[in-house]
């Protein structure tokens, strides 16, 4: 095992979007994003919006010193920021950790770039980092994100009961996926075909 890898976020470059390094400088990106869409609005989200940017990146680079967490900026097939995304509870030990702490503009969702992203992000943890396990995770009343991890191929495994309290005080049960390694090389075929499929329309 590489340890070093497990420290770097890398840039993965793909036909409808990249993914690179968080920066600071993204900020007014991230709150242009986020307002598309108003995504701080949706209480079973936890999109930072502009009055929390500030407590969200710095969280979210705390998490990287601490070797917990990789943010990434997610841009799309022009470059400009889109949204983001990250690993996170990064565990090399034992070769595991998740993806989450997603969130895009409207104006690119249902389009193939959450797609290639997973793509991408699954990818490199499974041949890259040689991870046996990625865990995905969403709120229970998160409809549309249980439909959209179901559709790459996850396993749902269960439902932690109380799992986090939300900003607003509601107590939120998490829905936890996972997909393992010996089931990647199905995943990356479905996720090749949905992307095929979504470029010939």
């Amino acid at each position: 095992m590489n340890a070093a890898r497990w420290a770097e976020t890398p840039t993965l470059a793909g036909r409808h979007v990249t993914l690179r390094p968080l920066a600071r400088e993204d900020r007014d990106a991230l709150v242009e994003a986020v307002s598309d869409g108003r995504l701080w609005e949706l209480f079973y989200s936890l999109a930072p919006g502009p009055q929390t940017i500030d407590l969200w990146m710095e969280a979210a680079f705390r998490e990287k010193e601490q070797g917990r967490g990789l943010p990434f900026a997610v841009l799309d097939a022009d470059g400009r920021v889109a949204g983001s995304t990250r690993y996170l509870r990064i565990n090399p030990g034992n070769r595991r950790l998740e993806i989450g702490g997603t969130f895009y503009a409207r104006r690119v969702q249902r389009t193939g770039l959450n797609t290639e992203a997973k793509l991408m992000l699954l990818g490199h943890a499974f041949e890259t980092l040689g991870c046996v396990c990625v865990q995905i995770r969403t709120d229970w009343f998160n409809k549309p994100s249980q439909r959209a991890i179901e559709r790459l191929g996850a396993k749902k495994d269960g439902v932690l009961r109380g799992q986090r309290i939300m900003p607003d005080g509601r107590v939120r049960d998490t829905v936890v996926y996972s997909i393992l390694d010996h089931e990647w090389r199905g995943v990356r075929q479905n996720l090749e075909m949905m992307l095929a499929r979504g470029e010939q329309r």
